[in-house]
């Protein structure tokens, strides 16, 4: 899996942090407050994500998705107020409540001692990934992002959107690497389909918030992990195998 590579792609939501579940919280509460609608956590992350892969070649597919949530629920606001309502209340959560997932700092500092260039690809807007960067606490005291990673692009960064490869591209210009020298790290099928998309290997750590994509997600990776100890031990048995 890792003994030929030199560079790790990481997707951040979902897959290094512990995220979609308060993105659901989110999500909810805003659909709420524009139009008082109701809807489940597995509905909510279904929908956001089959929604942004359809408006992934828009030129900001969170507005076409906020322009969405605003049909389909019947809201009187205006789709700029329903997006810039929607990260107002996403800041708390962003700064507060979101945290690394169990020993995944522990699996990106083995990494980086070992010598691999790791970098973020990620449909994550960049001011939220500043906000990881420099506000959060539970990653900053863990492991600093701008610390680990050599590379950070977010969806400000491309034209496309996941699962369009466009970001993987940008990643192995950047770095001067073939495709077979890397490894994804992703959680979801948009970023499944993605690696595939760009011919490159992937290794899916588990979320259970796609586990209503769960059987397309395991025949399209290569790799599976329920948690980031056992790719830790993976790895370790990989790396330092006699």
């Amino acid at each position: 899996m890792i003994k030929d590579k030199k560079v790790i792609i990481f997707d951040i939501d979902g897959t290094l942090i512990d995220s979609i579940g308060i993105w659901n919280e989110i999500d909810r509460e805003l659909i709420k407050r524009i139009g008082n609608g109701k809807i489940g956590d597995t509905d909510i992350a279904k929908q956001r994500d089959e929604k942004l892969k359809h408006y992934s070649k828009c030129e900001d597919a969170y507005l076409e998705y906020c322009k969405f949530l605003k049909e389909k629920y019947g809201s009187n606001m205006e789709i700029a107020e329903i997006k810039k309502l929607r990260y107002e209340i996403a800041n708390n959560y962003l700064r507060k409540s979101i945290d690394y997932k169990p020993n995944a700092e522990i699996v990106l500092k083995y990494l980086k001692q070992k010598g691999f260039i790791l970098a973020i690809a990620s449909t994550t807007n960049e001011h939220t990934i500043e906000i990881y960067e420099n506000e959060n606490e539970n990653i900053i005291n863990k492991a600093n992002i701008k610390d680990i990673f050599s590379l950070i692009y977010s969806k400000n960064t491309v034209k496309e959107l996941k699962p369009n490869p466009e970001i993987y591209y940008k990643i192995l210009k950047e770095l001067n690497v073939d495709k077979k020298e890397c490894l994804i790290i992703e959680d979801s099928l948009i970023g499944v389909e993605a690696a595939n998309n760009a011919d490159i290997e992937v290794a899916v750590i588990y979320d259970k918030y796609s586990d209503c994509n769960r059987e397309e997600i395991n025949k399209l990776s290569q790799y599976r992990f329920k948690d980031y100890n056992e790719m830790l031990n993976y790895i370790k048995n990989e790396l330092e195998d006699n």
